[in-house]
C-alpha cells in the first residue's frame, strides 16, 4: 500500500478494510475508503450521520426510531439486560446499540440487572443546584457518566431541568430549583461531565412536566412569552453549554398538544429557532400518535412496550409506504438520532461489551463533596452549630439516622454502594408499581460517633415525642432527623409526615438547643422554625450523606450551600395553595391520577400556570410578599464583607466586588447579581459566583449579566436586550442587597439559534 494511500485513509478517519490486501489494486482500497466517508471524524457530526443513513436500509432506518423497554419486551437479545431501553444497532455500519439506563442522580439499577449490581448515588438534584458551583454538577455528571460507560450503557437518561412551579411536586428533587439560569447553567455543566465519557446524555422533560400527579393526562396552559422567558429559557441554557445528544419529551399536553407531538415545542422552537441537531426521544410512556408525532419533530419512540401501540414499528414503516409520512422524514429521524450518537464521541468511542472496573472509592468522594457543598444552613441561633467536638452527650432523634439516610423515589432511585438497610414497598398510590422507599446505608449515627469519639452519642428512633423529649433534655446536643419521601409518578403534601412536627416541637421545648436537619425532596413547611435553635436542610444527600451531615455540623467543613428554592412560610403563599387535581383524583397520591396514559382521548385536564414567568422567588417579588426562606439564602461558619462594589452598564452590563473573609473560619460566600429591567418585571438572577477564602483572605470578582436573563421575547421580533435604564444589586439572597445602582443598558437583538 503506497505511502500515499495510507494518509489519505487516515485523513477519512478510517482503516484499511480487513478484506482488503495490500496486494489488491490501489483504486479498489480507495474506493472502499470513499464509501465510508460516516469514518471521517473531520466532517460534522451531522454530514457523517447523513452519509450513514444512506448506507442503511428502509428496515434498519425503522429499527433504529423505536426503543425497547427490557423488563417488559418480548423480544430477547443476548445482550440485553433489564435496564431503561435497548436499541438495536447496525454493526455492518458500525452504528452502536443504544443501552439506556437512568439518570441524573447515579445508574439507576432499581430493577437488579446483575447479581450484586450497585452504584454511586448522587445527592438529590436540588444539592448540586444548592452548591451554586458548576465544577460540582460537572464532576457529579462525569462521575455517574463514567460508571455508566463502565457498566456498558451508553445513553444516561439524566439531565433533568424543569423549573419548580409547584413545592408538592414529587419530583423536584430530581431538578436543579425555580431559576432558569441557575438550573440551566447547573444542567448544563453535569450533561458536559456525562458526555466526556462518550456517551449520550438527554436534557429532560421538554417541557412543563412540573407536577407528577397526573402527569400523563394534564394539559400545561401558560402565554407562549412567560412560557420562552422560564422553562423554555431553563432548557435553552442547558442546550446551549451542554449540547446533550438527545432531549426528552414529557408525558403532559402544552396547549392542547401532547409534548412529544408538539410541534411548537419539538420543531418550531427546538429546531427552527435554536437549530438543535441532536434527536428527541420521547419518555417511557408518552407517544400517542404515529404520523402526527412524526411530523411534529419526535425522532424516536423510547419504551415502546409503556405505550398502547409500537406507533413508530409497524404503523410508521405503513405510513411511510403510504406517503403519510415522507420517506425524507424518516431519513431526517435517524439523522438525528446518529448526530447525537456522533456528537457525543460514541460512534467513534463504541462502549465496552463487557463490564469494566469502577473506582467506587473515589466516586464516592465526589457524591460526598457534592452532598457537602449542598447542604444549607437555614437557622443558627445563638451559634450553636458547628458543634463543639467536646460535646459529652449527643442524641439523634427519628429518621432512621442510626441505619442511614433518606432516597427520593422513581426511575432515578439507585441502589447504592454499600447495601440498602431500608426498604419499604408501596402497597398502594400511583408509584407502587416501581418505587419504594430506599435508604442509603450511610448512618449519621456512625458516622457522629466518628466526628466525636469522646461523647456519649445515642439514638433515639423518635416514635414517641415523650422519650425522645426525656432524651434531649438530658443531652449536651439533640439533632432530629426529618424525613419527607417523595418520588417519581405522585405527588406529596408540603407537611413532614408522620407526626414529625409534634415530635420536633416536643423536644425543641425539652433542649432549647435543638437542631433539625431535614432530609427532604423540596421545600416543607415549618410550624417550629421559631422554636428550634438551628435548622440544616441535607436534602436527600445521598449515599456519603451521613459522612457529610457529620462534616458539616461539626464544622470541618463550612455550611456552604444556598437555596435553589423558596420555603413558602405558609401554603397560602403558593401559586396554588391547592393542587390542580384531574376529575375523580381524591389525593395527591391517587393511583387513578395516571389512569389512561396510553389513550390520546383523556379527558381534559388543564392546568393553568397563571404565575408565567414569575417562578420561585420572582412570584414572592411580583407580589411583595416574603418567603420563610428565600431563593439564594443560606449561612456560613464564617463572615464575609462585600466592599468596593461598582455597577457597570452599557453592552456589558454587570458589576465587581471586592469579598473579605473577616472570620476566623475558612467559608464560602456566594454573591448574586440581580437584575431589574425597564418593563417593571420582577427582579431576576443575572450571574453569580462561589468563592472559598480562607480567614483574612480577599478576593475580587466580577459578575456579568447573562444576557439571555436580561432579554424579554417578544411575538413577531424574537429577543432582545431592551435600552434603558436598569437595577442591578449585588446580594446575598433574592430578598437581600448589600448594594445596588441603576445603570443604563444598551439596546441588543438575540439571535434565536
Amino acid at each position: 500500500m503506497s505511502l500515499k494511500l495510507v494518509l489519505a485513509i487516515s485523513l477519512l478517519g478510517g482503516t484499511a478494510p480487513a478484506a482488503l490486501s495490500a496486494r489488491e489494486p490501489a483504486r479498489q482500497i480507495a474506493r472502499s475508503v470513499a464509501a465510508a466517508p460516516w469514518r471521517n471524524t473531520r466532517l460534522p457530526a451531522a454530514e457523517r450521520a447523513r452519509a450513514l443513513v444512506s448506507a442503511m436500509t428502509r428496515a434498519e432506518k425503522l429499527r433504529y426510531v423505536h426503543g425497547l423497554f427490557p423488563p417488559m419486551t418480548k423480544e430477547r437479545h443476548a445482550d440485553m439486560i433489564p435496564s431503561a431501553g435497548y436499541v438495536p444497532g447496525v454493526p455492518r455500519l458500525g452504528i452502536p446499540t443504544l443501552r439506556e439506563s437512568d439518570a441524573s442522580l447515579g445508574v439507576a439499577n432499581q430493577v437488579e440487572q446483575r447479581k450484586g449490581d450497585t452504584a454511586t448515588a448522587l445527592p438529590a438534584s436540588l444539592a448540586t443546584a444548592a452548591s451554586f458551583d458548576p465544577a460540582i454538577a460537572f464532576a457529579g455528571g462525569a462521575m455517574i457518566g463514567a460508571e455508566a460507560r463502565a457498566k456498558t450503557f451508553n445513553v444516561l437518561l439524566a439531565g433533568g431541568v424543569n423549573l419548580t412551579r409547584d413545592a408538592w411536586n414529587g419530583r423536584n428533587f430530581e431538578y436543579l430549583g425555580e431559576d432558569p439560569l441557575l438550573a440551566g447553567l447547573m444542567a448544563a455543566e453535569s450533561i458536559r461531565g456525562v458526555q466526556t465519557n462518550n456517551i449520550v446524555s438527554t436534557v429532560k422533560h421538554f417541557a412543563l412536566n412540573s407536577q407528577e400527579t397526573g402527569r400523563t393526562i394534564l394539559d400545561a396552559r401558560i402565554d407562549e412569552k412567560a412560557l420562552r422567558e422560564s422553562d423554555l429559557l431553563a432548557f435553552k441554557i442547558a442546550i446551549d453549554g451542554g449540547k446533550p445528544g438527545s432531549v426528552m419529551c414529557a408525558y403532559n399536553k402544552i396547549g392542547g398538544d401532547w409534548a412529544c407531538e408538539n410541534r411548537f415545542l419539538l420543531t418550531d422552537v427546538l429546531r427552527s429557532e435554536w437549530r438543535y441537531p441532536g434527536f428527541v426521544m420521547s419518555d417511557w410512556g408518552a407517544v400517542h400518535t404515529t404520523e402526527k408525532a412524526a411530523l411534529a419533530g419526535l425522532d424516536q419512540e423510547s419504551g415502546q412496550e409503556l405505550d398502547k401501540a409500537i406507533y413508530f414499528g409497524g404503523p410508521l414503516a405503513d405510513a411511510v409506504t403510504s406517503g403519510r409520512v415522507p420517506a425524507r422524514r424518516l431519513d431526517e429521524m435517524v439523522e438525528r438520532i446518529l448526530t447525537g450518537v456522533i456528537s457525543s464521541g460514541l460512534y467513534d468511542h463504541p462502549t465496552p461489551t463487557a463490564m469494566q472496573p469502577i473506582d467506587f472509592a473515589a466516586h464516592a468522594e465526589v457524591a460526598q463533596r457534592a452532598a457537602e457543598a449542598g447542604i444549607v444552613l437555614l437557622k443558627n441561633e445563638r451559634n450553636v452549630l458547628p458543634f463543639a467536638k467536646t460535646a459529652k452527650r449527643i442524641v439523634l432523634i427519628g429518621g432512621h439516622a442510626d441505619v442511614g439516610v433518606l432516597s427520593g423515589g422513581g426511575s432515578s432511585q439507585v441502589r447504592s454502594v454499600g447495601g440498602v438497610p431500608i426498604e419499604i414497598p408501596l402497597k398502594d398510590g400511583a408509584a407502587a408499581s416501581f418505587a419504594r422507599i430506599t435508604y442509603h446505608s450511610s448512618a449519621p449515627l456512625r458516622a457522629i460517633r466518628a466526628a466525636a469519639p469522646n461523647a456519649d452519642v445515642r439514638f433515639v428512633d423518635g416514635s414517641d415525642p415523650i422519650a425522645a423529649a426525656a432524651a434531649a433534655r438530658d443531652a449536651d446536643v439533640a439533632i432530629i432527623f426529618a424525613t419527607h419521601w417523595q418520588t417519581e409518578a405522585q405527588d406529596s403534601s408540603v407537611s413532614l409526615p408522620d407526626g414529625q412536627d409534634a415530635l420536633i416541637s416536643a423536644v425543641a421545648k425539652a433542649n432549647p438547643k435543638s437542631v433539625v436537619v431535614l432530609e427532604t425532596g423540596g421545600p416543607v413547611l415549618m410550624p417550629w422554625a421559631a422554636d428550634v435553635a438551628g435548622i440544616v436542610q441535607a436534602w436527600y444527600p445521598g449515599q456519603r450523606g451521613g459522612e457529610a451531615i457529620a462534616r458539616v455540623v461539626f464544622g470541618d467543613v463550612d455550611a456552604s450551600g444556598r437555596l435553589p428554592i423558596s420555603f413558602p412560610r405558609t401554603i397560602e403563599q403558593l401559586p396554588r395553595p391547592k393542587p390542580v387535581l384531574p376529575a375523580g383524583t381524591t389525593s395527591l397520591s391517587d393511583a387513578a391520577s395516571n389512569a389512561g396514559s396510553g389513550d390520546a382521548v383523556a379527558p381534559p385536564y388543564p392546568v393553568p400556570y397563571g404565575e408565567g414567568a414569575n417562578v420561585g422567588y420572582r412570584w414572592y417579588a411580583a407580589r411583595g410578599d416574603r418567603p420563610l426562606f428565600p431563593f439564594g439564602y443560606g449561612l456560613s461558619y464564617t463572615r464575609f464583607r462585600f466592599g468596593d462594589i461598582r455597577f457597570i452598564g452599557g453592552a456589558r452590563p454587570g458589576a465587581s466586588v471586592t469579598v473579605t473573609n473577616t472570620g476566623t473560619r475558612p467559608g464560602v460566600a456566594v454573591p448574586q447579581l440581580y437584575a431589574t429591567g425597564p418593563d417593571g418585571t420582577p427582579l431576576r438572577l443575572a450571574a453569580f459566583r462561589r468563592v472559598t477564602l480562607a480567614p483574612g483572605e480577599t478576593t475580587r470578582i466580577s459578575l456579568a449579566a447573562d444576557p439571555r436573563v436580561l432579554a424579554r421575547w417578544a411575538a413577531g421580533q424574537g429577543w432582545a436586550v431592551a435600552a434603558g435604564r436598569y437595577h442591578l444589586a449585588i446580594a446575598t439572597d433574592a430578598t437581600r442587597e448589600v448594594a445596588s445602582d441603576d445603570v443604563t443598558v444598551a439596546g441588543v437583538s438575540l439571535a434565536t439559534h
